[in-house]
């Protein structure tokens, strides 16, 4: 397992209240969602991050 590094961040309440109403479904952790989230925001921008490489195989 990596290594997480804590943070903060701030969210709406109505944001808070439906991830707790999806944890409460599907028993993932409000967190994963969170860094799910992160993950998608990074791929969509992934051609704007500065010192990535494409490797064309």
């Amino acid at each position: 397992m990596r290594k997480m590094i804590s943070t903060t961040i701030y969210i709406t309440p109505e944001q808070m209240e439906k991830l707790k109403a999806l944890h409460k479904k599907t028993k993932v952790p409000v967190a994963e969602f969170i860094r799910q989230g992160i993950d998608l925001i990074l791929d969509k921008h992934k051609a704007e991050i500065p010192g990535q490489i494409s490797f064309i195989p």
